[in-house]
């Protein structure tokens, strides 16, 4: 009987496993490649350099698990960053300001959800629009200026530390922790991988699909909120190009991790693995002095080759 638990949870996430197992040796070859690398410092300034990433990637998760995309989250974070920033650099009133960041962000979401779920129109090109919309947004309610001067306080959370550890990472963690459980144990969480498997099975089952895909892209917004006000603390300010790019970063560690882009395959545990050995890889990278106009190079490949590990597992499976 214990075989048999063993056996199949090492064939549901056998993905998960693989990766685990790639990133661990790639520590271990790093950890002779570079001193540095393994020491306490440079673990724990990657993990504050991810946090942005990692967070977005939660949301970004939900979405192709559910059998969609979201491009505009590197924009929903610089937008909300933006115009909650601006807001706690006038009148110092922080809460209003996080109120403010979290709101345009899940709006974002909303909008998106929206589109894609009740006017069916296709997430790549909905998201794609919104993502444009918000960027536009950040450079006209800015005037093209970066924002600073917010309240002490988010600087004292900024710097605060537990166990030698800051508090936004902790958040991160925390986060994830949160939302693997209710993609586990919640029905919004089994309806996202229903949705994903099979929209239209999932409909004639009784699951109100529109509801459900608009509620994962408000997820994915919320999400955009958390790293916009995790990237406000860590740097106290916002320009108009935060954001900028993060929507690939998210989408190759959640690949990276093993979510389908198929959907309905993939976990939040995966995914933060995903994100380590992303994250990792750059720090690697840097580390080793390879020129920087190589470091793309590398990094696609290994999204590529994830991709391509991926499809050849799908295949077999079936």
């Amino acid at each position: 009987m214990r075989n048999e638990k063993v056996s199949r949870f090492m064939k549901i996430y056998r993905s998960e496993i693989s990766m685990l197992i790639v990133f661990i040796v790639f520590c271990i070859i790093m950890s002779f490649a570079s001193p540095a690398f393994c020491t306490k410092a440079n673990i724990l300034n990657v993990l504050s350099q991810m946090s942005v990433v990692a967070i977005l990637a939660i949301g970004q998760t939900v979405v192709i698990v559910s059998g969609g995309i979201d491009l505009s989250v590197g924009m929903a974070v610089g937008l909300s960053g933006m115009l909650g920033g601006m807001y706690m650099a006038r009148t110092q009133n922080l809460a209003v300001g996080i109120l403010i960041v979290l709101g345009v962000a899940v709006l974002v979401g909303l909008i998106n959800g929206f589109l894609t779920g009740y006017l069916k129109i296709a997430a790549f090109i909905a998201t794609l629009g919104t993502q444009v919309i918000c960027n536009s947004l950040t450079y006209v309610c800015s005037d093209g200026n970066s924002v600073s001067g917010f309240p002490k306080l988010m600087d004292t959370v900024g710097n605060y530390k537990l166990f030698g550890i800051r508090f936004y990472i902790i958040f991160m963690i925390l986060l994830y922790v949160l939302m693997t459980w209710v993609m586990s144990n919640t029905k919004t969480g089994r309806f996202t991988y229903a949705i994903g498997s099979n929209a239209e099975a999932s409909r004639l089952s009784g699951v109100n699909v529109k509801l459900f895909t608009m509620l994962c892209y408000m997820i994915s917004g919320l999400m955009c909120g958390f790293a916009a006000l995790v990237n406000m603390i860590r740097l106290m300010a916002v320009d108009p190009t935060t954001g900028s790019g993060l929507e690939m970063d998210a989408i190759a560690a959640a690949v990276i991790g093993g979510v389908s882009m198929a959907g309905g395959k993939g976990s939040l545990p995966g995914t933060f693995i995903g994100v380590l050995l992303y994250c990792f890889l750059r720090n690697a990278l840097n580390l080793l002095g390879i020129n920087p106009f190589w470091q793309g190079t590398v990094t696609g490949v290994v999204i590529v080759v994830a991709v391509l590990a991926e499809s050849i597992a799908s295949k077999r499976n079936k």
